[in-house]
């Protein structure tokens, strides 16, 4: 995952990009619990999440709480396996199957900071 630049900062001061806070370890060693990264929330509106994307999603169970994991398949009908890259300090599509398209809700473009 790249450090945000001068482009990303002025992305985010003009809302075309948002600023998340990692609070697990699910993404360990790519991101860490306290760091902050850079949501694009029109990437899928140019194209599909494919699998490696690292996403920030709605998480299916939980209205209002927002998850950051790699998409790691593509399934028919328009659904993503999603994965956080450690796997026993993640809850994903594991546990709690696919998300929808309309779950997803950007591409994490960058490390912010």
């Amino acid at each position: 995952m790249r450090d945000s630049n001068l482009l990303d900062l002025l992305l985010w001061i003009l809302r075309l990009r948002l600023r998340f806070r990692v609070t697990g370890a699910s993404m360990f060693p790519l991101l860490q619990p306290g760091d902050e990264v850079l949501i694009d929330p029109r990437a899928f509106e140019k194209r599909p999440p494919q699998v490696g994307d690292v996403v920030m999603a709605q998480h299916p169970t939980q209205p209002g709480l927002k998850i950051v994991k790699r998409v790691t398949a593509v399934l028919p009908d328009d659904h993503y396996q999603i994965s956080g890259d450690n796997p026993s300090a993640s809850t994903d599509s594991r546990t709690f199957g696919p998300v929808s398209r309309q779950q997803i809700l950007g591409l994490v473009t960058s490390r912010f900071g």
